[in-house]
């Protein structure tokens, strides 16, 4: 697809040189592994005087058991409280030296990464290698417990004590099957947490904190050679763990309507969320689902906001996304209703501008604009190397190679009005889950 707007070509032009089409674009880079499992790649780019070290485990809460759940994300904070041979905040040696630092948890994978000056990409290197293959000997019951009361307060602040907080973890538990790997969230339960031995996380990072389970992606101003020969002497000698084997992710269908409707201390406003079962990440639909959120709430002339805020002004708010997953994701429409309105109401003229999408699907202008912002938000999100080291360790960890990023933009200038329509059809029936949210003080 050649854009219609010139800030996209302009956007292509200024991070591959002459060669602005999806098809030709990449980050150089190098793959290899050690002898012990462990993938590397190297990605250098001498812009700016930074490196980033960025490190993928493939264990999310996908990979957690019932009764232990909450494990992956508990894991992100302990290793941050010291190993071995750096057994002190993990933080501090490499904020010293202006590094930013920091690890996320989701479904699938946990990372940890760090942007430095590149003359300190050794210390980032043995930080990485040190909690890597030396961290249980300075995980002791203090920091352990220390660690589960955190976590336990952040489920507290984030989702037990701020309005619509459980949102997430009710859509979880409702659009995916108690048997499926993301029926629970990352932040665990309280009794599965309190309730973790030291014999638990031992036994959990000894399975997934392995070097055939990880991949790290260096990328940014540094010298190739100095870099092999640093990775080499930091992860080399730690040894390989049995091949773990992370659940596999079936699609999910609902085949009816699950309403749930519930009052809220706090809650400030009636608000409504519409979930479906849908493709995962780089599946077909997967992009259709990204592009059709744009035409439903991308701006103040899109479907639903035109609509629901502007015109009919029975809505406040109104926002679509894909939550995209590897295996299954889930759509999802969230609303809140204006003064004097409900969310029965909402949800009812939401689903009357579905069924004309599905029927006729969106036009041809709606289409081209949403590509075009989803092109120019792409390659926006390729211009730090922060963007690119996480785009090269994703698309490994996703899709077994780092070089897909001319496919991942492809496959979104491929959509059409009526792969968009036949998407919609297919995915959003009335297999759902809407959450109603009210507060307290207001009558179900």
């Amino acid at each position: 697809m050649k854009s219609t707007l010139p800030l996209a070509a302009l956007l292509a032009a200024a991070f591959t040189g002459p060669v602005a089409s999806a098809a030709e674009l990449s980050i150089p880079h190098e793959i290899y592994t050690l002898d012990n499992g462990l993938t590397v790649i190297l990605a250098p780019d001498n812009d700016v005087p930074i490196v980033q070290v960025n490190v993928w485990y493939h264990v999310g809460s996908a990979e957690e058991v019932v009764g232990r759940t909450g494990f992956a994300h508990l894991f992100e904070h302990l290793m941050f409280q010291g190993s071995e041979h750096n057994n002190n905040d993990y933080f501090q040696p490499l904020q010293e030296v202006g590094g930013q630092v920091n690890g996320t948890t989701n479904l699938e994978r946990t990372n940890y990464f760090e942007g430095v000056p590149s003359e300190y990409l050794p210390l980032a290197l043995w930080a990485e290698a040190d909690r890597m293959g030396y961290l249980l000997p300075a995980l002791s019951q203090e920091r352990l417990d220390n660690q589960k009361e955190v976590v336990r307060n952040e489920r507290r602040q984030r989702y037990e004590n701020r309005p619509y907080g459980t949102v997430w973890v009710t859509l979880l538990d409702n659009v995916f099957p108690e048997s499926h790997p993301y029926n629970h969230s990352t932040i665990g339960e309280h009794a599965d947490l309190e309730a973790a031995t030291l014999d638990d996380v031992t036994a959990f990072f000894k399975t997934w904190y392995v070097p055939n389970n990880a991949s790290i992606v260096i990328c940014g101003d540094f010298d190739v050679a100095e870099a092999k020969q640093l990775v080499e002497f930091y992860f080399a000698p730690i040894p390989a763990g049995a091949e773990p084997t992370p659940a596999p992710i079936p699609s999910v269908k609902l085949t009816e309507e699950k309403v749930i409707r519930q009052t809220e201390v706090g809650a400030p406003f009636q608000k409504v969320w519409i979930a479906w079962p849908s493709p995962g990440v780089y599946a077909p639909g997967d992009a259709e689902l990204d592009l059709l959120s744009t035409t439903l709430t991308d701006g103040q002339s899109s479907r639903l906001v035109s609509e629901l805020v502007v015109k009919k002004q029975i809505a406040t708010d109104v926002t679509a996304y894909q939550s995209s997953n590897d295996g299954a994701s889930m759509f999802v429409i969230e609303a809140t209703a204006a003064a004097g309105h409900t969310t029965d109401e909402l949800v009812a003229e939401i689903d009357k501008i579905l069924a004309v999408v599905k029927a006729k699907g969106p036009t041809v202008e709606e289409v081209e604009m949403g590509r075009t912002a989803y092109e120019v938000g792409f390659y926006q999100s390729l211009f730090t190397v922060a963007g690119k080291a996480d785009r090269l360790n994703s698309y490994f960890v996703n899709k077994g190679r780092p070089d897909a990023l001319a496919e991942d933009l492809q496959r979104y200038m491929d959509t059409t009005p009526e792969s968009i329509r036949a998407t919609a059809e297919s995915t959003l029936g009335t297999g759902r889950v809407v959450l109603h949210i009210w507060p307290a003080t207001e009558a179900k």
